[in-house]
């Protein structure tokens, strides 16, 4: 099976090269789709160098737009049988793919979310995401253990089936509350974590949790 791997990108000019190496790496029949959000930190160049040695498709959004945006924009390129999310910094590893594909390739389901261990302490990111996942679990039932793990990986009918909305990081609830409300299986396999600081190149804090809740309040009531 095909598999095409999505890789939102935004000022991630530290490690953008690092983890396309490590997807490119993966012994598997896939197409690297990299999706260039208007970056502006000397990101676009190296993603430049990279789609001219034919070793990813590069999409450019000429300013950010948001990692909903694109992925919806990845989405409509891609052609693989199973189409999953790799964020561009280094907090995850892209060696899980093989685990993380393993299910759909198996025919047990069509949909896959990671979930990340907590490091020991955990962070607050880590506590904030649990928080998120439990309120998931109060307004729409299931377990979802994760919502805003990286990592969702779903054949690509389904992920066509979704018709999503959101355009920037609540794109992770907006995709678990479809699945839920639909009743679909969704297979969690745990996934390495390897969490870095806002110094580090962090962009997620208290407001997006904030709005993060909302989202799923919004998708509860009103949609």
């Amino acid at each position: 099976m095909k598999i095409s791997i999505i890789i939102p990108v935004f000022n991630e000019a530290k490690t953008v090269e690092k983890i396309i190496d490590k997807v490119a790496a993966l012994n598997i029949d896939k197409e690297i789709i990299a999706v260039d959000d208007g970056s502006t930190d000397g990101s676009t160049g190296k993603l430049e160098r990279l789609a001219g040695e034919n070793l990813i498709e590069l999409i450019k959004h000429k300013k950010n737009l948001g990692k909903g945006a694109a992925i919806k924009s990845g989405l409509m390129r891609a052609s693989g049988d199973i189409i999953l999310i790799q964020d561009a910094d280094l907090e995850t590893d892209p060696n899980d793919i093989y685990n993380l594909i393993r299910p759909i390739v198996n025919g047990e389901t069509r949909a896959v979310f990671g979930y990340r261990a907590a490091k020991k302490p955990a962070s607050v990111f880590w506590w904030g995401g649990r928080m998120v996942s439990l309120a998931t679990k109060l307004l729409y039932g299931g377990d979802v253990k994760d919502v805003n793990n990286g990592y969702k990986v779903m054949t690509r009918d389904l992920w066509n089936s979704l018709d999503l909305q959101s355009d920037k990081f609540q794109i992770c609830e907006e995709i678990a509350v479809k699945l839920l409300k639909r009743k679909e299986q969704i297979v969690q396999v745990r996934t390495r974590y390897f969490p870095r600081t806002k110094k580090e190149g962090k962009k997620l804090g208290f407001k997006d949790g904030l709005i993060s809740i909302l989202t799923l309040l919004k998708f509860r009531f009103f949609d």
